[in-house]
């Protein structure tokens, strides 16, 4: 079954996040067992290039890779679509007219303003032009992040866009967007949360949140208030933590001749 197939069903997916540059680390990421490789061109120095080695790596994998672009325009997504990503997130959409351009930039005429050009995405001529065409809108992964309380007054309206196949909390970003940054479980923010995915669930709507966090208590919290695709954890985060234990272990190591001699002394 494909990520989209899967997300259209609600499913609960886990997935991770790569904000380094080398694509290997996301090789290595990508035999991990996650659902999904969340490649973060936001608020990272990943660039074109770099982006294009990150989605090599994840297709030698076999895992799903998708790209947070870093701006809603149209050109820049297309450039990102050309590479031949699994899905494609929109960060802060707040409004109905901001969710259907989105929409519109990753879409061929009719539907959509995307100008044509495909190269990695057809495997450089491999895939048939016309079946990419055809099928590509019913194969990618469209997702929006909800980053603002504007954007949670907006939901009524915005849920009702056809092609949005997913909405990922940034909550965060929606915590300062109520004057309380960073404060994300406060209960104003959550309170905004639980009323998002009140109606994201009656709308049939996968519900995401994108975390750095690997605490299992801060991911059963996701998982309790309904959100049913967990984005945890990033690439630099794993290895600064796995070598201050690794160091800790060694200075343990280390030390223990040196203080069962102190205690002989003493």
């Amino acid at each position: 079954m494909s990520l989209k197939e899967r997300v259209l069903r609600c499913e609960k997916l886990c997935g991770t996040h790569i904000a380094l540059n080398h694509p290997v680390i996301t090789e290595i990421l990508g035999y991990t067992g996650f659902d999904f490789i969340w490649i973060d061109t936001e608020h990272t120095s990943i660039g074109y290039e770099d982006l294009l080695q990150h989605l090599n790596s994840v297709r030698l994998s076999g895992t799903p890779g998708i790209v947070r672009v870093s701006m809603a325009d149209r050109n820049h997504v297309k450039r990102v679509l050309e590479m031949g990503p699994d899905g494609i997130i929109f960060p802060m959409i707040n409004t109905v007219e901001e969710a259907e351009a989105a929409m519109r930039s990753c879409m061929y005429p009719p539907r959509g303003t995307r100008g044509f050009g495909p190269l990695g995405a057809v495997q450089y001529g491999r895939r048939e032009i016309g079946d990419y065409i055809q099928n590509i809108d019913n194969e990618l992964c469209r997702f929006i992040q909800i980053e603002s309380c504007t954007a949670v007054r907006n939901l009524p309206e915005i849920v009702k866009n056809p092609y949005i196949d997913g909405y990922i909390f940034g909550p965060c970003d929606l915590s300062g967007s109520i004057g309380e940054l960073n404060n994300v479980f406060g209960k104003r923010n959550v309170n905004l949360m639980r009323e998002a995915v009140a109606l994201l669930k009656e709308a049939h709507k996968c519900i995401g949140v994108s975390t750095g966090s690997t605490d299992p208590e801060v991911l059963e919290f996701w998982d309790d208030l309904g959100v049913n695709m967990i984005s945890s954890g990033t690439d630099y985060d794993y290895m600064r933590r796995g070598a201050l234990k690794n160091r800790a272990t060694l200075r343990r190591i280390q030390n223990r001749k040196e203080v069962a001699h102190s205690a002989a002394i003493a």
